[in-house]
């Protein structure tokens, strides 16, 4: 087991941006990633295995839902608390960041936005502290990048609501208590319902044969004529913009999330390149492996930047769907490139689990498909500037 030696690159001493609390939330969580996550995660993801040990930590480092207030079990904390948490998880592993990022932009949110006072009261404490688990039903095995096509639906019953339909590629699925679902009504409009483990007609069966995403759990949920109670559809928010606006939140902390994968691989190469002799010096030492360092720390920075002004525009109630596309799109770009060309800066050695180079790449592999493509996120730009819908 080798000893977690990450240093965190900040080139342009963005640290002077942030406030100290934000420092103070960034280092007990880069803390807890080294002492609890590092050790244990090739491990895990060579076996295919989520760690649920882990879920109490998150909840501790305020890995769940850290900007709901704290009347509902969550630290208050504003955009970049946020981000930065996000950062350091999945610096640590993106399967591990994908379960908080699912817990609270998916399933907190959505609760805390739409909810009634007393959804609010009886789900977000516990899903807080990792007491409950939760999951995001939206995807259907049909439509992905089309969420509005879905076919899940819900007909009123009179004292209930029956639910039928199937979901797949869900994050934690395989052993969330409870399920924000979204599906159409009679109509055909798009409501959210909180589905509950133990719901009659109600499976999650485990999704395997992974390359990606190992340490994380992915199912599907499937819905057999489930009787759903009344008290459980989410009231405040109905339509695509309601699924949407959470995804918004997810995407952003994506774009934070995807800058520690790739500080870690840039970290490691960067290690590396001082200590590999080749030709009697090190590799370092070389005008191409120069190269490769020198455009992976400017990307870092670039996209550190536009994490950062995102966060501002977002506690400032400003941030658009289409800046968060284009944060999500940059940086899982910029991550993924930065984790091949670490990979191929360690040789042979970057393919093993000694290093984390390899498996960052193949989870990034996922993260830049799910919470929208990168070549969905391009037509939201391009809508977002000409004015003009591409997807129709």
């Amino acid at each position: 087991m080798k000893p977690d030696l990450f240093q965190s690159p900040d080139y342009y001493l963005l640290d002077d941006l942030l406030s100290d609390e934000h420092k103070l939330v960034r280092e007990a969580s880069r803390a807890w990633v080294k002492k609890e996550v590092s050790p244990i995660i090739e491990e895990y993801a060579q076996r295919a295995e989520f760690p649920k040990q882990l879920i109490k930590g998150l909840g501790e480092i305020g890995g769940f839902g850290p900007y709901i207030p704290v009347e509902y079990g969550g630290a208050g904390l504003d955009q970049i608390s946020y981000g930065l948490i996000m950062q350091e998880i999945e610096r640590g592993d993106s399967g591990i960041r994908s379960t908080s990022s699912v817990q609270s932009s998916l399933v907190m949110y959505p609760i805390w936005k739409y909810g009634t006072e007393e959804q609010k009261m009886k789900y977000l404490p516990k899903l807080a502290t990792g007491e409950m688990m939760g999951c995001f039903g939206l995807t259907e095995p049909d439509f992905g990048s089309n969420p509005g096509g879905m076919i899940t639906n819900f007909k009123d019953k009179g004292d209930h609501y029956l639910l039928n339909g199937a979901k797949m590629w869900i994050s934690n699925a395989p052993f969330a208590d409870i399920a924000v679902v979204w599906a159409k009504n009679e109509e055909g409009r798009i409501h959210g319902l909180v589905v509950e483990r133990g719901m009659e007609g109600f499976s999650t069966p485990e999704t395997h044969n992974k390359w990606s995403l190992r340490a994380s759990a992915t199912g599907e949920l499937i819905f057999d004529n489930v009787k759903v109670p009344k008290e459980n559809l989410l009231p405040g928010k109905s339509g695509l913009g309601a699924p949407l606006g959470c995804l918004d939140s997810a995407r952003y902390g994506i774009a934070w999330g995807a800058i520690g994968a790739a500080m870690d691989c840039y970290d490691t190469a960067l290690r590396y390149s001082k200590e590999r002799i080749q030709f009697d010096k090190p590799i370092g030492a070389t005008q191409l492996q120069q190269k490769k360092l020198a455009e992976m720390i400017t990307e870092i920075t670039k996209a550190q930047l536009l994490a950062w002004r995102l966060g501002v525009l977002r506690n400032e109630g400003r941030a658009t769907s289409a800046q968060i596309s284009m944060a999500k799109r940059n940086n899982v770009d910029m991550a993924i490139k930065i984790a091949r060309e670490a990979r191929q800066m360690l040789g042979g050695m970057g393919i093993t689990g000694e290093y984390s180079i390899m498996r960052h790449m193949m989870n990034l592999e996922s993260v830049i498909t799910y919470e929208g493509t990168h070549d969905i996120h391009l037509l939201i730009t391009g809508m977002d500037v000409t004015g003009l819908s591409a997807f129709k």
